[in-house]
C-alpha cells in the first residue's frame, strides 16, 4: 500500500482477473535404452533424462544405429539372428517409428551404450530398471516406454521391468505407462498374450498394452549391406552367389566382401551386388524383414501425441492408422480379439489390425484394468491425469495464503474456469457446465475448523469425463409398405 505521506495523486491498480489454470502437456513420452553414443557439447548424457524435439537431434546427440550380425543357414536361403534376443538393442528404430507417426518433443535416457571400448554391451534388466527412478526429478514427461524391455532374455524379466514402470507412474501420478508384449510376434495360440497377463500384476490403471508386433518399413534396403552378415558366414554368401550362376566380375564382387572394407568401400560392393547378384539381394531382403519387425509402442506414443494435439487428450487413441507398417505380424480376427480386449481377468490387450481397404489401425483404447468402470479406458485415465496436474501446478501459487474465503472464492473460480473451457472443448461430457463438473470448497463443506487449524485447504473436483463409444449397436427392422 502507498504510503501518503506528499499530498500529490497516487495510482492504484487492482488485478481485474484472477489466475488462470494452464493445461500441461499430456504426450511427452520419455524413452529408456541404450544408444551409440550419449553426448552433448561435451557433456557426458548415460543416466541424465534430455530433451529432444526431432530425429536429426537423435542421431546428433545419440548416434545411430546398432550393428546387428545375422547367420545364413547353409542353404542360402534364410537368416537368423547371430545374437540373442538379449543383444538387439531396439531404442534407435523405436525412435524413427515415433517421430514417423506423428510424436515430436520427448526425452531420451539413454542407459549405455552398444559398445564400451572393444566389447560389445548388454541389455540388463537392472540398469533398466535402476534408470527408472532417475525420471522422479522431471515433471514433464507423461508416458514412459522401454524398447529395449522385450529384448531381455525371458519375458519374467521383462515384466519385472514393466511392472516397475507401472509403480513409477503410481508413485507420480502424471504419467502413463505403454507396454509391448514380450514375444508378440508370436500366434496367440503359443501364449504370448496369456504370459504377459500372468506376470504383469501392479497399478494396471496407469499403463496400457498393444499387441502383435508390426511388420515395418523403418529400416530400408539401403540400410543393409553385407556388413550386416557375421564375418564368420560370408564364404557361405559367397557360395550361394556363385551357386545362382553370376559371372565372373560378379564373383571378384564377391570375393571383396572377405576383406575388411571401409564405409565407403563396402557401398561400392554393395551396390555392384545388388545390381548383378539376385541371390545376394534375397538374403539382405531376409535380414532386412527380421530387422523390420518391431515392438509397437513407440509407435503408439507417436499416435497418443498426434491424437493429443489434433483433438485432445480425451479423444481415444483408436481408429488411427499406424505409419511406416506393411502388416502386423499376426493377422487377428473378431472373434480373437474379444478375449484380448474384454478378458475374464480384465486385463485388456489392445489390438492392431488390418482391415481390408482401411489399412493397418489401432483397434483398441483399453488400459490394462479392463474390469474397472472408472479407468478401463485409455483416454479416461489420462484426461484426469492432465486435469489433475494442471489444477495441482496452478494451486502452488496459493500454498502459505491465507486459509480464508477470498482464497476459497479465487482457486474455486480458477478451478471452474478451466473446466469449463475444458468442457467447451469437448473434454467433459454433459449438456452445460453443471452436468460436466463441480467444485467445492468452503467450512463445513469441504473443511472443518480443525483442518484450517492446522493450515489443512481441501477442495473436491468431480468431473463427467467423456468416454469412446466403443460398442456401436445399430438396429433394423423391416416396416410394412406405405404407398
Amino acid at each position: 500500500m502507498s504510503q501518503y505521506k506528499t499530498p500529490g495523486i497516487y495510482l492504484v491498480e487492482k488485478n481485474a482477473f484472477p489466475n488462470s489454470v494452464v493445461e500441461v502437456a499430456t504426450a511427452i513420452p520419455v524413452f529408456i535404452g541404450y544408444t551409440e553414443k550419449a553426448d552433448y557439447k561435451g557433456q557426458d548424457l548415460i543416466n541424465k533424462p534430455f530433451r529432444i524435439t526431432s530425429f536429426a537431434e537423435f542421431n546428433n546427440i545419440f548416434g545411430g544405429a546398432p550393428e546387428i550380425m545375422f547367420n545364413i543357414a547353409d542353404d542360402g536361403k534364410s537368416v537368423t539372428p547371430a545374437t540373442a534376443l538379449s543383444k538387439r538393442f531396439r531404442l534407435y528404430y523405436s525412435m524413427r517409428m515415433f517421430f514417423q507417426n506423428g510424436g515430436s518433443t520427448c526425452y531420451i535416457l539413454s542407459v549405455g551404450k552398444y559398445k564400451e571400448g572393444d566389447k560389445d554391451g548388454e541389455i540388463q534388466k537392472n540398469t533398466l530398471m535402476d534408470a527408472i527412478s532417475l525420471l522422479e526429478k522431471e515433471q514433464e514427461p507423461t508416458l514412459v516406454i522401454v524398447p529395449d524391455a522385450v529384448s531381455l532374455a525371458n519375458a519374467s524379466e521383462c515384466a519385472d521391468v514393466q511392472n516397475e514402470v507401472l509403480n513409477h507412474c503410481k508413485k507420480m501420478q502424471n504419467r502413463f505407462a505403454i507396454l509391448d508384449v514380450y514375444d508378440g510376434f508370436k500366434e496367440l495360440a503359443e501364449g504370448p498374450v496369456d504370459t504377459f497377463r500372468d506376470i504383469i500384476t501392479n497399478n494396471l490403471n496407469y499403463g496400457a498394452a498393444y499387441y502383435p508386433w508390426l511388420n515395418t518399413s523403418v529400416v530400408t534396403a539401403d540400410d543393409v549391406t553385407f556388413k550386416a552378415i557375421n564375418k564368420e558366414n560370408i564364404d557361405k554368401l559367397v557360395d550361394a552367389i556363385s551357386k545362382s550362376g553370376v559371372s565372373g566380375d560378379v564373383m571378384t564382387w564377391a570375393n571383396k566382401m572377405k576383406e575388411n572394407s571401409d564405409d565407403a568401400e563396402a557401398t561400392v560392393i554393395h551396390k555392384a551386388l545388388k545390381a548383378a547378384a539376385p541371390k545376394y539381394s534375397e538374403v539382405l531382403e531376409l535380414v532386412r524383414k527380421e530387422l523390420n519387425l518391431m515392438a509397437p509402442a513407440a509407435a503408439i506414443a507417436g499416435i497418443y501425441a498426434a491424437v493429443d494435439n489434433a483433438s485432445g487428450v480425451w479423444k481415444a487413441p483408436a481408429n488411427v492408422g499406424v505409419n511406416g507398417v506393411v502388416t502386423p505380424a499376426v493377422n487377428l480376427t473378431d472373434y480373437e480379439q474379444e478375449d484380448l480386449n474384454k478378458p475374464v481377468n480384465g486385463k485388456s490387450v489392445n489390438a492392431i489390425r488390418s482391415f481390408i481397404g482401411s489399412g493397418i489401425k489401432v483397434w483398441g483404447a483399453r488400459t490394462l484394468d479392463g474390469n474397472s468402470q472408472e479407468w478401463c479406458y485409455v483416454n479416461v485415465r489420462r484426461t484426469l491425469i492432465m486435469i489433475e496436474e494442471s489444477l495441482r501446478q496452478a494451486s502452488k501459487a496459493y500454498v502459505f495464503e491465507p486459509n480464508t474465503l477470498n482464497t476459497w472464492v479465487t482457486m474455486k473460480s480458477m478451478f471452474n474456469n478451466f473446466l469449463t473451457n475444458v468442457w467447451k472443448r469437448g473434454g467433459l461430457a454433459g449438456a452445460s457446465p453443471e452436468d460436466a463438473f463441480e467444485v467445492y470448497v468452503g467450512l463445513n463443506e469441504t473443511m472443518t475448523a480443525d483442518d484450517i487449524l492446522n493450515g489443512v485447504l481441501r477442495i473436491t473436483v468431480k468431473v463427467a469425463v467423456s468416454r469412446p463409444a466403443e460398442f456401436i449397436e445399430i438396429t433394423f427392422q423391416q416396416q410394412q409398405q406405405k404407398s
